[in-house]
C-alpha cells in the first residue's frame, strides 16, 4: 500500500580517506510500507485529535510554550533552553571520515540502523569506483564518522552491486544484554543428526523476491470491498469533495446573511428563526414562491431606509 516516490538528496558532502576525498550524494535506501490506521469516531468516522495538555494544572499548552526537558532518574525534570540546546556539542561537518577498515564479520548487524545510497558527484566518480573495488578486494568495510541531523554518527561504508552504501550504525551502549541465560540442554546424537537433516532438507539460497507482505495485500483488498460495498464514512476530511460543499454551503449562508444585513433586507421572521442547514433546505421551495411576489421586496424596501436611519442613530450614540 505504499507510494514510491523520486529519490531526493538528503545530504551533500564528501567521502574522505588519507587524502583521497569522493564528493557524494546521499539518499535514503529505503521507505517503509508498513500499513498505518487512523485513530477514528466508530460512530461517524471523525478523525481523533490530541491535545497536550500540562499534567498539573490540566490547561492546553501551546507550541510556544513547550521547552524541552530532561528527566533524571530520580524523577527530577530539568528544564532546557535554547541556550542550553546551543551549547550542546554540534557539528555541521560535510565529511564521510573513514577511520579504519574492518573485516566484515566483525561488525554485529545489531548495530544497523538507517541505510543511504551513495552517489558520485561532478569529479567524484574515478575516487569513487577507487573506494568500491578497495572495499571489494580487501572483503572489508569501512567504519566512519559523519555529522547527519547537526549530530555525530558512526556508520560504515559497503558495496552493494555497483553503489557505495552507508549504513549508520547505534552506539554500543544502546544495544542491550539479555537478562537470562539459555541452558545448552541435554541433546542426543540422534536430535542432532535429525535437525542437521532438516537443516539440509530445507537449505537454499536467499531470493526476496519470494516473500511478499500479505498483511498489506490483504488490508488493501478489504478496504477495497468496503469502498465498493458502499461501508464508508463521509468525513470532511475523508474525502474533499465532502468537505467542500459543507465549507461552501457555510460560507454562502454567511455571505447572503452579511449582505441582507449590510441592505436591511432581514425580515422579522428570519430574526426569529435564524436559518439553519436543515430549515434552510426545507424552506427552499417556498423561497422560490416568495421571490415572485413583487409586494414583499417593496416592503424590503421601505424597511431599508428605516434601518439606515437606526443604523446612524447608533454610531452617533457610540461616538
Amino acid at each position: 500500500m505504499g507510494h514510491a516516490y523520486p529519490m531526493r538528496a538528503i545530504w551533500k558532502g564528501a567521502v574522505s580517506f588519507g587524502l583521497v576525498s569522493v564528493p557524494v550524494k546521499l539518499y535514503a535506501a529505503t521507505e517503509s510500507h508498513d500499513v498505518s490506521f487512523r485513530q477514528v469516531h466508530a460512530k461517524d468516522g471523525g478523525r481523533i485529535k490530541y491535545q497536550r495538555v500540562c499534567s498539573l494544572d490540566g490547561e492546553e499548552v501551546a507550541y510556544a510554550d513547550i521547552a524541552k526537558g530532561y528527566e533524571t532518574e530520580d524523577g527530577e525534570m530539568v528544564i532546557l533552553t535554547d541556550d542550553d540546546m546551543a551549547e550542546l556539542p554540534a557539528t555541521s561537518s560535510r565529511e564521510i571520515a573513514v577511520e579504519k577498515f574492518v573485516p566484515r564479520e566483525q561488525i554485529d548487524p545489531l548495530l544497523f540502523e538507517k541505510s543511504y545510497y551513495l552517489e558520485p558527484e561532478g569529479a567524484g566518480a574515478k575516487p569513487y569506483a577507487l573506494l568500491r573495488q578497495a572495499l571489494l578486494d580487501a572483503d572489508r568495510m569501512a567504519v566512519v564518522t559523519v555529522a547527519l541531523r547537526q549530530r555525530t554518527s558512526i556508520a560504515v561504508l559497503r558495496v552493494k552491486d555497483d553503489v557505495i552504501v552507508l549504513q549508520t550504525m547505534m552506539w554500543p551502549d544502546e544495544i542491550r544484554t539479555p537478562d537470562f541465560s539459555v541452558e545448552p540442554g541435554d541433546v542426543k546424537p540422534a536430535e542432532v543428526k535429525m535437525a542437521h537433516m532438516l537443516v539440509e532438507t530445507l537449505a537454499g539460497d536467499f531470493d526476496a523476491s519470494e516473500f511478499e507482505d500479505d498483511y498489506a495485500g490483504a488490508v488493501e483488498a478489504l478496504v477495497k470491498s468496503k469502498i465498493e460495498g458502499g461501508e464508508i464514512k463521509r468525513t470532511e476530511t475523508s474525502t474533499k469533495t465532502s468537505g467542500e460543499v459543507v465549507d461552501l454551503l457555510a460560507a454562502l449562508q454567511k455571505s447572503v446573511a452579511a449582505a441582507k444585513t449590510a441592505r436591511g433586507e432581514e425580515t422579522e421572521d428570519a430574526d426569529e428563526k435564524p436559518a439553519t442547514k436543515s430549515s434552510a433546505a426545507k424552506k427552499a421551495p417556498a423561497k422560490k414562491t416568495a421571490a415572485k411576489k413583487a409586494p414583499a421586496k417593496k416592503a424590503a424596501a421601505k424597511k431599508t431606509t428605516a434601518k439606515k436611519t437606526a443604523a446612524k442613530k447608533q454610531a452617533k450614540k457610540a461616538s
